[in-house]
């Protein structure tokens, strides 16, 4: 594959997302990125979405569906705003406490995993309400308010959004790409059975891709507490609408991933994602619009690379 298929491969979708989406504003008399705040609004767009949609990737690409990643930015996030409004923290202090809550939130539900030998779609709805139950216990229902801590909210600026995700991305290349534990991470992936017989030990990287996972997850529940200025309760399954945001940017991703690399794919797909978002709030869209559209959007293109190769043909013929 030449360079320049491998570029084209990569850009084509969030360009043409670009594109279209300018094109929509513009028949409505409206301009995408109008001013700061709406280029704020889209680089925070892109840190959530990316976090989120890094982080399911890890267990799913292994066949384990994990419904906890929500849950666990929930409950790091509670965990790191109540001592950082309690003890007047600096953002980035409470930024370092989400990574670790997150991290040791997401090693228990590994070890919880590894440990019951349960399917793990059940163990992390079980996990899931745990940890839903536990933050609405911290906090007795209440939640969590930064108003005691306003300086917790002025982390919210454009390069700060930048640098985590450029940390992000960097961070997911090296671990997967380019240590040991990534190898044996695909090696598990292309073929278990052999990959445990030549002395992988399958349990102790499972248990790590949790922790990355709750690592990803609490640096979203920090960027997701520190713009709306309070931790809002979810309980009954209430936390797993996030995960929900990254399936179409990992399709993408993976799609991408062909050309280049699908960390990065993950990226441009939550880039792409995030510009249709940012497309709903210019055009005030309302919520039930927009769960609709995302659903066709995503099944769209899952019909499209369920059917890429007729349609490669189809325009070859002609």
């Amino acid at each position: 594959m030449t360079k320049g298929k491998r570029l084209a491969g990569t850009i084509i979708i969030p360009v043409l997302v670009l594109i279209i989406t300018n094109v929509i504003c513009m028949s409505r008399g409206v301009t995408m990125f109008e001013n700061s705040l709406n280029w704020l609004t889209f680089a925070r767009a892109v840190a959530n979405v990316s976090l989120v949609t890094f982080a399911l990737s890890i267990n799913l690409n292994s066949g384990r569906f994990d419904f906890s990643v929500g849950s666990i930015a929930l409950l790091s996030s509670v965990f790191s705003a109540t001592l950082a409004v309690n003890h007047e923290l600096s953002p980035v202090v409470m930024l370092a406490l989400s990574l670790l809550f997150g991290m040791l939130l997401g090693l228990a539900s590994g070890l919880v995993y590894v440990t019951v030998k349960l399917p793990p779609m059940i163990v992390s709805l079980a996990v899931a309400l745990f940890y839903e139950g536990m933050a609405y216990h911290f906090t007795k229902g209440h939640g969590v308010s930064f108003i005691n801590n306003r300086e917790l909210l002025d982390f919210a600026s454009i390069p700060n959004y930048l640098i985590i995700i450029a940390v992000a991305l960097i961070f997911m290349i090296i671990v997967f790409d380019h240590t040991t534990f990534g190898y044996e991470y695909k090696a598990l992936q292309s073929g278990q059975k052999v990959s445990v017989n030549i002395g992988i030990n399958e349990k102790k990287n499972t248990v790590i891709c949790y922790a990355i996972a709750g690592l990803l997850m609490g640096a979203q529940g920090f960027v997701s507490s520190t713009t709306t200025g309070s931790i809002q309760m979810a309980l009954n399954f209430g936390s797993i609408g996030p995960m929900f945001m990254a399936f179409l940017p990992m399709f993408i991703g993976g799609y991408i991933g062909r050309f280049s690399n699908d960390k990065l794919g993950y990226l441009l797909g939550a880039v792409s994602t995030s510009l249709i978002s940012l497309l709903y709030v210019r055009l005030d869209v309302n919520s039930s619009v927009q769960q609709v559209v995302s659903a066709l959007l995503l099944v769209g293109f899952l019909i499209f690379l369920n059917n890429e190769n007729r349609i490669k043909n189809l325009f070859r013929k002609h």
